[in-house]
């Protein structure tokens, strides 16, 4: 075994990357850059019948999104490849062959029928039928049978899987580096199927024998692996392996807490539970992902670590660099993680604040042009600069903004009722008076000009401030309302005044 920390990612190309899967990615990753190890995809596509088309660049492509690319991998061949199951096909029967001949396991030849009738005898009787201790000598495999009449069957090209032969009455100690140290009666466990008649492996030998010579130090997967976790740690006993250390991960629950989240839950709630958008190729629906409904990777990377893990600190703000630095197995939770949407946004408006306003503005750009609204690159980076911290996503912007580009025709009715009194337009028109003066025309001129002019003539600000921002905005939105004329541009913002004058 290496003493260089190796850990892999290993999952099934059958539809899109829950991102569950994309949390388990992450821990393994942040383990292995913690101790300059190494980050492997594999790739487990030894069921043919549930592979999807497209799934596995779906795979690759979310990990390179979240920024956290593998080391060793499908396109990035190291020295433990193939890394996909299904070009390994070879290498797994002769480790069945080797578990055969060591006595830890067995040719079964029962068919799906007799395994059916054994089931419902079973429950006839108020039982359930599990294949181990208490009746493989009663039932069709090599135990059972004499050496002639397994050649035979063999010869005659029977079907038949190979079933692991689980010990009888141990107790077996377990470690799990989250859960710590467990036991076990071995004679609760079945006579799991190793190799299936169709010629390939089980997930659980395909798993150790990849495992092991890929040379992996530490297994981090889901929960949803800790039952076989015995098994697993009776291969390679049988095999005369060292095993690995694991590290079984919480469940991501649904937002209200009871269950696994799905993506059913997503859909109710509106949020996405796939990295990137999915399009099933059978059906041709549409999933939404975090990519397309304008998340930033670092924002849904912060939000994960979170999901079963922390730091022991206040700190909530972590960058990738941050988050390999802090990462201990040791942190991680047993107990499942409630996802929160909102949480995930407000990930998201903390992520947004720290763009460059240039990229920011590049980005709205397109939603400008989109629109038909032209805007020079300058006036929308300050556009960008004054309103960002009020968005969530760059889309935001367009809500916030759009009065800077588009003249109001309208002014809210409730706010024009609140904000316009019978000497309103007068006080307007010396407000007109003002912006036409002031030079040079910049954003504290304007506020110390009319913040005097209000303060001398002894005018309540809102009475000024409120019908200034309705005429300028069209309701009593928006940020500072000196930067809001100023940006304007003095014709403009005289403009709106004479047309809020008119409409009241």
């Amino acid at each position: 075994m290496s003493t260089k920390v190796r850990v892999r990612f290993a999952p099934s190309p059958t539809g899109p990357l829950h991102i569950g899967g994309v949390r388990t990615a992450l821990y393994n990753y942040l383990f292995a850059k913690k101790h300059n190890g190494d980050f492997i995809l594999r790739i487990e596509d030894t069921d043919q019948n549930r592979f999807v088309e497209g799934a596995e660049q779906y795979i690759i492509d979310s990990l390179n999104w979240c920024g956290i690319p593998y080391d060793e991998g499908p396109g990035k061949e190291g020295s433990f490849g193939p890394y996909r199951q299904s070009e390994r096909a070879d290498l797994y029967k002769d480790y069945a062959k080797k578990l055969i001949e060591s006595g830890n396991a067995y040719y079964a030849f029962d068919t799906p029928e007799a395994l059916d009738a054994q089931r419902k005898e079973h429950e006839e009787q108020g039982k359930t039928f599990i294949y181990n201790w208490h009746n493989r000598l009663k039932l069709d495999n090599s135990l059972a049978l004499n050496k002639e009449e397994v050649q035979n069957k063999l010869d005659a090209n029977l079907p038949y899987v190979v079933r692991f032969k689980s010990p009888e009455a141990e107790t077996l100690p377990l470690t799990d580096e989250i859960r710590g140290n467990m036991e076990i009666d071995t004679s609760i466990l079945d006579d799991k199927v190793l190799f299936k008649s169709d010629g390939l492996p089980t997930y659980h030998l395909a798993n150790i024998v990849d495992d092991h010579l890929m040379e992996i130090t530490h297994v981090i997967r889901g929960e949803e692996w800790l039952p076989s976790l015995a098994l697993h740690v009776l291969l390679y006993r049988a095999l005369g392996w060292n095993a690995p250390k694991f590290a079984h991960l919480p469940l991501i629950l649904k937002p209200q807490g009871k269950g696994k989240l799905s993506k059913r839950d997503g859909d109710k709630m509106g949020f996405p539970v796939f990295p990137l958008e999915w399009k099933d190729p059978k059906t041709g629906e549409i999933s939404s992902g975090y990519r397309e409904e304008n998340y930033l990777p670092e924002a849904m990377v912060n939000m994960l670590s979170f999901l079963g893990w922390n730091p022991g600190t206040e700190q909530e703000f972590f960058n990738l660099p941050e988050l390999v630095s802090a990462f201990e197995l040791s942190r991680v939770h047993k107990s499942g993680a409630k996802f929160d949407p909102e949480k995930t946004k407000w990930f998201q408006q903390h992520y947004l604040q720290l763009q460059d306003d240039a990229t920011l503005a590049a980005q709205f750009q397109e939603i400008l042009e989109a629109k038909g609204v032209k805007s020079e690159e300058d006036f929308t980076i300050k556009i960008v600069s004054l309103l960002k911290e009020r968005a969530v996503f760059v889309d935001d912007l367009w809500e916030l903004s759009n009065y800077f580009f588009i003249a109001p025709t309208l002014l809210d009715p409730k706010a024009s009722k609140k904000a316009w009194k019978e000497d309103t337009n007068d006080i307007l028109e010396n407000l007109i008076a003002i912006v036409s003066s002031v030079q040079p025309y910049t954003t504290e001129n304007l506020q110390t000009e009319i913040k005097e002019w209000i303060t001398s003539n002894e005018i309540g600000f809102g009475k000024v401030m409120q019908p200034l921002r309705l005429a300028l905005v069209g309701s009593l939105q928006g940020p500072d309302v000196f930067e809001i004329a100023y940006l304007l541009g003095r014709e403009e913002t005289i403009k709106r005044i004479r047309f809020a004058q008119q409409a009241n």
